[in-house]
């Protein structure tokens, strides 16, 4: 629990059989003070205590304006927080930023990541971001490695990217590294700046001090991380979905057709072959027409499976007239068939 102490000072007192008007108790976190020479009353001790709480829970400057009013008893009285010398000192020391510090917040206050963080919390951590300039096409974060930093954009653009797949762009006032920092600091993509950029960097650690004093914050990260997820496996599918390309000497032809029977997909396998052109449709992970080197259905679809040699591309939708044809024959046997044959050449 933090270290805290307040003053309060009774503002009104309406018959209160204890205490008088301008007498001050002092609260911590470990006691309650009460005036020299009077008792304790349980009533106030009681929720007072609750109130306690309530405070320590507060990120904002005290608000020396606000009233509490006991529940009473024969009387009852009300009572509010005083600013002491040692308060003052105290708030003047969070809030002395350098020149430098202070024109890097006014720039940030208001961006949307940092807006719900109390003023006086987010000066605490001014001296914990780092700036960085980057040139263009300079990769930022690299998928698959460590990255223990997030990043604000304070000028310019930058990417998001999944190999070749661009998931997003980002501008200023915008974060990015929060995958690896709530992951395991492994990065899930990069990211790479598409002009030259100033960027503002904050260590996951500090990051984590910082968000602990605003709930809100917490609910926009939250938030943030959920529309990027989504974001980013919607791309992801939706590439794999329009357009599978590669090499055979990377994935055998075999293998191939299976992962769109396995999927179900419904589209058009086109591939460059060393005898030519070849072509495979699918319907719902199902060969409706083959062709290739001269030969159609199952005859090419096993010229095809013995081919090691070629490029293809997938992409999905078959036009209306196939859509209505049916399979040249079951996946499996064409498939056993056609392994069968190139086992046997």
């Amino acid at each position: 629990m933090k270290t805290f102490r307040t003053v309060f000072c009774i503002i009104e007192d309406n018959n209160c059989p204890l205490y008088e008007l301008d007498e001050e108790f002092v609260l911590t976190q470990k006691s309650l003070a009460f005036p020299e020479g009077k008792e304790s009353c349980l009533i106030l001790v009681r929720e007072v205590t609750q109130l306690l709480f309530q405070l320590l829970d507060e990120t904002e400057s005290p608000d020396y304006k606000r009233k509490y009013t006991c529940s009473g008893c024969t009387g009852l009285i009300k009572f509010q927080q005083i600013q002491t010398a040692e308060d003052h000192q105290s708030a003047n020391a969070e809030s002395l930023l350098s020149a430098k510090e202070q024109k890097l917040f006014d720039k940030i206050r208001d961006y949307p990541l940092l807006k719900a963080i109390p003023a006086n919390h987010l000066k605490k951590f001014i001296s914990c971001f780092r700036g960085r300039i980057v040139k263009k096409d300079e990769v930022v974060i690299c998928k698959g490695e460590l990255n223990e930093n997030l990043f604000i954009i304070l000028a310019g653009e930058v990417i998001v990217e999944d190999g070749d797949v661009p998931i997003t762009r980002l501008g200023e006032g915008e974060l990015c590294g929060e995958m690896s920092y709530f992951g395991d600091s492994i990065a899930s993509t990069s990211v790479r700046s598409l002009e030259e950029s100033r960027l503002l960097a904050i260590s996951g650690k500090d990051f984590s001090q910082l968000i602990k004093k605003s709930q809100a914050l917490q609910i926009h990260m939250a938030r943030l991380l959920a529309e990027r997820l989504s974001k980013a496996n919607s791309i992801r599918a939706q590439d794999f979905e329009s357009s599978m390309q590669g090499r055979l000497s990377e994935m055998a032809p075999a293998e191939l057709l299976q992962v769109f029977h396995m999927h179900q997909k419904t589209g058009v396998l086109t591939l460059d072959l060393p005898k030519g052109k070849a072509r495979v449709s699918f319907l719902e992970g199902s060969i409706v027409l083959a062709s290739y080197n001269n030969k159609s259905g199952q005859d090419a679809v096993f010229a095809i499976l013995v081919e090691r040699e070629g490029i293809y591309n997938f992409t999905t939708g078959l036009p209306e007239q196939e859509m209505k044809q049916s399979a040249i024959g079951d996946f499996m046997m064409l498939l056993m068939e056609g392994v069968k044959r190139g086992d046997e050449e």
